[in-house]
């Protein structure tokens, strides 16, 4: 399960997290460690490369229409995702488990993070946009998630991101909300808040 995707790995110095990045639409495996590696430096990655294409444009899962998804494909790639993840984790024991994911890369997150909770210890949600209502999970009180979004994000209406927010909180999960006054684009502040919460 380790190379299930195409992606780039790099190992945690002693004491440093393994961070799991997960692109936007469009994006590749190169999109987001970059940006880890200056906010945690000695951090190590794994970063997949979504095998889905939509017109050339690589995602993580298959979806109808804007904010339309394909369930049945959604739920088959959370659990390749999951066992993806898990394999990288059993490979680094002891090691602190981090994940970062940008738009559709957010929510392949979070549908993993849905299933379970207990393989992050940490995890960010830029700009997610979850259009239907997760299972409920006690086991999700385990986890610290910040959730990032654009007040005017035409992709990812605040009221959506805000209810998110909210049933991860009903779930007994530690939640951080952090939203500037743009759209889908990831601002500086909005970077800010990521830094001070994986740190």
């Amino acid at each position: 399960m380790k190379s299930a995707y195409h992606h780039i790995a790099t190992q945690p110095a002693e004491g440093a997290p393994l961070v799991f990045t997960f692109h936007g639409t469009g994006g590749d495996e190169h999109q987001l460690p970059g940006l880890v590696g200056q906010i945690l430096p000695g951090a190590g990655i794994v970063s997949p490369r979504g095998d889905v294409s939509e017109g050339g444009a690589a995602r993580f899962f298959r979806r109808t229409g804007e904010g339309v998804y394909d369930m049945d494909d959604l739920a088959a790639r959370t659990q390749k995702m999951k066992g993806f993840i898990q394999a990288h984790k059993d490979a680094n024991p002891g090691v602190p488990i981090h994940g970062l994911g940008y738009s559709n890369g957010a929510n392949i997150l979070a549908a993993v993070i849905f299933e379970a909770p207990e393989i992050f210890d940490r995890a960010v949600l830029m700009h997610p946009l979850i259009p239907w209502t997760p299972r409920p999970n006690p086991a999700l009180r385990s986890v610290s998630v910040l959730v990032t979004a654009g007040r005017n994000d035409p992709i990812c209406p605040l009221a959506m991101t805000q209810a998110l927010a909210a049933w991860l909180e009903g779930q007994g999960a530690r939640v951080d909300l952090a939203v500037h006054a743009g759209g889908h684009e990831i601002r500086q502040e909005e970077l800010a808040a990521v830094q001070t919460f994986l740190r």
